[in-house]
């Protein structure tokens, strides 16, 4: 973000909010909270647990009952299990791409790579759902961002031939130590002056390349700059980024760590008026224990049961997690809000075994997905895997399926079409559809 001297993620604020009031858009009052587990979090050890399997596939952990009949969650996950009828599994998501990155693509955006990267350092050829709703939502009466990631953006999604004014705007980490979202903080006083008075040199400045373009490119370059403005100097915008507005009792419901504090950011932009915020589901706290939910056999290098990090890092997930369910149906909000919580793949049925000891390896063939609120059907399990959680046997839905259903939610036709840099026509999303039993 950039005004004068002002820069955020090494792209301009007047290109964050460039193009996105397009004639004759309306916005939705919907907006979508994904928490993307990047690593893609084991199956067998969250919610499809197989306790019947053999012993070299069943989970590491036992199941727990729910508030719904019938509905058994991993036993790291007492919070949410008290409260079950708020959410719906899905587990027969599937696909066939098992690189990290690639697996990412598919999720996030919907289409497949052209080529695979073994090296897992692709970049998208088409934007994800979040850079869609940019283009497709835009801004509401005050100029907060359509689309955020907390504390970043996943690293192989871009939005491509959308253009940078529709990329995430990046937040930094909420439960940081005197924490201030980029650029959103500008003081009303001596800021105020210099604003202004940059304010109308740019306008100046517009104009006189406006007399000079001949292509029509420049136009409406003032009123995205007052946008821009706006967003800089508004304190509704500002004042939904401070989570420290929040009481201390409520903050430490949800965990003094970037993941419970990423949730509670993330219920504050969705109840201003952002569309989509993606939490990179990543790092609850630093230590490399916590990189994230990539777990094999060796995690950062280090020997050691895969256990060792889940036993970690699923109370955190439970209570950031379970206290947002539970903070968007006191507010009332889940018709407005959907939570969504998915990675790029789940994680091999048969556990790996070596002198260093035992996890499970990349598995696009059979992941879970959970959703909360978006005025779906809730408290129930959709599809189900075999006896080893190796693929599903009834009713395989798609990351396109799932993409498709958020898109309903937010109002977006995925068959609408998108164009791409040659100006021809790109489909939202190829194939998939909402998932009948939640809709």
């Amino acid at each position: 973000m950039q005004i004068g001297g002002l820069a955020l993620g090494g792209i301009t604020l007047r290109e964050v909010i460039a193009g996105r009031a397009a004639a004759g858009e309306t916005r939705a009052d919907t907006s979508v909270i994904m928490l993307y587990q990047h690593g893609g979090a084991s199956q067998l050890e969250t919610y499809d647990l197989k306790p019947n399997a053999p012993t070299e596939y069943r989970s590491i952990y036992r199941p727990i009952a729910t508030n719904v009949p019938g509905l058994e969650i991993c036993e790291k996950f007492p919070l949410q299990a008290k409260m079950a009828d708020r959410f719906s599994l899905v587990r027969s998501l599937h696909h066939d791409v098992n690189i990290h990155s690639d697996g990412g693509i598919v999720v996030l955006t919907g289409k497949r790579p052209t080529q695979l990267d073994p090296t897992s350092q692709s970049k998208s050829e088409h934007p994800d759902f979040g850079s869609v709703a940019s283009q497709r939502i835009g801004f509401g009466e005050v100029a907060i961002p359509p689309y955020v990631a907390i504390p970043q953006k996943p690293y192989m999604t871009r939005p491509t031939y959308l253009g940078l004014h529709h990329s995430a705007f990046e937040t930094g980490d909420p439960a940081s130590d005197d924490y201030q979202p980029p650029q959103t903080k500008l003081a009303a006083g001596r800021e105020t002056s210099f604003l202004n008075d940059r304010q109308l040199l740019l306008k100046q400045f517009d104009r006189f390349r406006s007399d000079l373009d001949a292509t029509g490119q420049m136009d409406g370059t003032d009123k995205f700059r007052d946008l821009a403005f706006q967003m800089l100097t508004s304190p509704r915008v500002a004042e939904a980024f401070e989570v420290d507005r929040e009481p201390d009792e409520l903050r430490e419901r949800y965990g003094r760590n970037t993941w419970g504090q990423a949730c509670l950011l993330a219920r504050r932009l969705a109840e201003a008026g952002t569309s989509v915020i993606n939490i990179y589901f990543n790092t609850p706290k630093t230590g490399e224990e916590f990189t994230n939910w990539d777990d094999h056999i060796m995690n950062a290098g280090r020997p050691g049961h895969f256990g060792k990090y889940m036993d970690v890092r699923l109370p955190y997930m439970d209570q950031a997690l379970s206290t947002l369910i539970d903070d968007i149906w006191q507010r009332d909000l889940q018709q407005r809000i959907l939570v969504v919580v998915v990675g790029e793949f789940g994680r091999t049925p048969r556990l790996s075994n070596n002198a260093n000891g035992t996890g499970r390896d990349h598995w696009p063939q059979a992941c879970s997905a959970l959703l909360s609120g978006g005025s779906l059907k809730m408290g129930q399990v959709v599809g189900a895997t075999n006896r080893k959680a190796e693929y599903p046997i009834e009713r395989p839905y798609t990351p396109q399926d799932l993409l498709a259903t958020i898109y309903r939610h937010l109002r977006i036709d995925p068959a609408g079409t998108l164009t791409d840099y040659t100006g021809r026509p790109v489909h939202i999303l190829n194939t998939g559809h909402p998932i009948p039993e939640l809709v």
